[in-house]
């Protein structure tokens, strides 16, 4: 089975579509089903509003100035959005050379290569728009399917919390990832 899709930017005027996605796609962490993918407990597995307007604001600030955003939705051809990647600042100033990656691929769209293209889809971009030489991200160490993706796509584990989270009477550890993707080196010699 194929999946069809484009992949296209999704902009604080088109966040509301996004919102409704994103809180299906939350509705399965920590089901039977599933698997916890988001350290927050069954019955709090929703886009809270706020952590939403955060989201969304930004995603209009600049590209390399504090608290960046950008965003990528896959669109089956009838326009229903079936994953997403996005890619944000570190919160340190000094970490600008960074970026964090979260994504989440819908129920029905699992499994089918969709996570390996957001992702290189989004490489590409911080490649060419952004300048960034490396991208991080964070994952419940349960989560072995997107572990197993995200060492595919050539990420190197750089080490786990232990029991980081309590999550519906759980203990959680929480498994740091890391790609280099630009070649750009600091070194005593390069001036401040």
């Amino acid at each position: 089975m194929s999946i069809a899709y484009t992949v296209e930017p999704i902009t604080s005027s088109e966040f509301d579509g996004f919102s409704v996605y994103l809180n299906d796609h939350l509705a399965d962490n920590g089901q039977p089903s599933g698997v916890y993918f988001q350290p927050l407990s069954k019955d709090a597995s929703v886009f809270a509003p706020e952590r939403a307007a955060a989201f969304r604001g930004a995603l209009d600030i600049a590209v390399g100035a504090p608290g960046w955003r950008r965003l990528w939705g896959a669109f089956e051809p009838d326009g229903a959005l079936v994953g997403h990647i996005d890619l944000r600042a570190h919160a340190e100033r000094q970490a600008a050379h960074r970026c964090l990656l979260g994504m989440g691929v819908h129920r029905q769209a699992r499994k089918l290569g969709l996570g390996s293209a957001l992702i290189a889809h989004a490489e590409a971009w911080a490649v060419a728009h952004a300048a960034l030489d490396w991208i991080d991200l964070q994952v419940l160490s349960v989560n072995q399917p997107a572990i197993r993706l995200y060492r595919r796509a050539g990420f190197a584990h750089t080490g786990e919390i232990a029991d980081m989270f309590r999550i519906d009477g759980r203990s959680f550890d929480f498994t740091n990832m890391s790609k280099r993707i630009g070649q750009r080196v600091c070194s005593e010699l390069d001036p401040l």
